[in-house]
């Protein structure tokens, strides 16, 4: 549970706590969670004007910047990206750590840039297609872009660590997998390669990511853009996929249900959220097409979410001892980790 003043405030009346100890955790929390991004206002702010500068030098790039010529477009590029140092070190000093964390990764989302810019310099871009494309298109020539993009996100986040510098990282190893792709197939990269690439990148991803939380249970949490974009191209590639098997279907909707029993036992909600899309679908693909002129399915549907909430019920009055049956079935760093994430 997410502890409040309110709740602090309860515990003093209960005579649990003493105001001075109150205050005492009160200031002892705010301190532990100075490095986490809040959902007030204020960080509110401090995301949408860092996503508008990153979206600048990336999703919104436009073609008025070819005029500059490749030289002219590492020196912006490297301009840039002194400035994104310098405001990430200021805010660092200053305790504005999530300003801090939009800088630095600022200066990550710069590195594809600078590299278009080298190889245009250089004369040895493959053809004629412009630096926007790259978050559009799969080519193989976004290898070099990719690869300098990942080097020089890994030594500015061992630099500032912050969790946010994880998000840049996290999607250019999922570009880098289609591209890789593209050209171990000779640049033949259909809808089926591309599902079946996606769904494996993002099976690794999730792996990745449940080894970052495990390492990093007790510290910040670097895991969730790992997570995030690792099941959106898992669940992205599965189901993109198309079967007319209705058996391959029906394991579809375990393989959602499962996500969302993931979801809840590491506490991730982005798996809960695509796995629940993926039961509900299934479940409409029944409604729509194999019960489509049964008056019973309804019936039997809405029998099905009440017996699904009394389990809920029923779980909720023993969910202390479930939860502590089902640890000890885990394994050491694993329980180590739901610890880490529960009162």
């Amino acid at each position: 549970m997410n502890v409040t003043k309110q709740h602090i405030k309860d515990a003093v009346s209960a005579n649990i706590l003493s105001s001075e100890q109150s205050e005492q955790l009160i200031a002892f929390l705010n301190q532990q969670t100075s490095t986490t991004a809040k959902f007030d206002f204020t960080h509110v702010l401090y995301y949408l004007g860092g996503l508008i500068a990153i979206g600048a030098m990336t999703l919104f790039m436009n073609l008025g910047w070819v005029s500059f010529g490749g030289i002219g477009i590492v020196f912006i590029s490297l301009f840039y990206a002194a400035v994104g140092i310098k405001l990430a070190n200021v805010f660092k000093m200053k305790g504005f750590f999530v300003p801090a964390g939009l800088c630095a990764t600022f200066v990550v989302v710069l590195t594809p840039l600078a590299v278009f810019g080298v190889q245009q310099a250089l004369g040895v871009w493959p053809d004629d297609t412009v630096y926007r494309d790259y978050h559009r298109y799969i080519h193989w020539h976004w290898l070099y872009m990719e690869l300098s993009t990942l080097a020089v996100g890994v030594v500015i986040a061992w630099k500032y660590k912050y969790p946010f510098l994880v998000m840049p990282i996290a999607v250019t190893l999922w570009y880098l997998t289609m591209d890789v792709s593209v050209m171990l197939s000779d640049g033949e990269y259909s809808w089926e390669l591309r599902t079946i690439v996606s769904m494996y990148t993002g099976l690794l991803m999730i792996a990745l990511g449940f080894w970052v939380d495990v390492r990093t249970a007790n510290k910040a949490d670097y895991a969730f853009w790992i997570y995030l974009f690792g099941v959106i191209a898992f669940w992205g590639g599965l189901s993109s996929q198309h079967s007319d098997s209705e058996l391959s279907k029906f394991f579809y909707f375990l393989i959602n249900f499962v996500m969302i029993f993931i979801g809840v036992l590491l506490i991730r909600r982005v798996f809960v959220v695509f796995g629940a899309i993926g039961c509900t679908g299934y479940v409409g693909y029944l409604a729509a097409e194999v019960f489509a002129d049964s008056w019973f399915f309804p019936i039997a549907l809405t029998f099905l979410g009440l017996f699904v909430i009394y389990l809920g019920i029923k779980w909720q009055k023993n969910d202390a001892a479930i939860t502590a049956k089902t640890r000890k079935l885990l394994p050491k760093a694993v329980q180590t980790l739901l610890d880490a994430k529960h009162l």
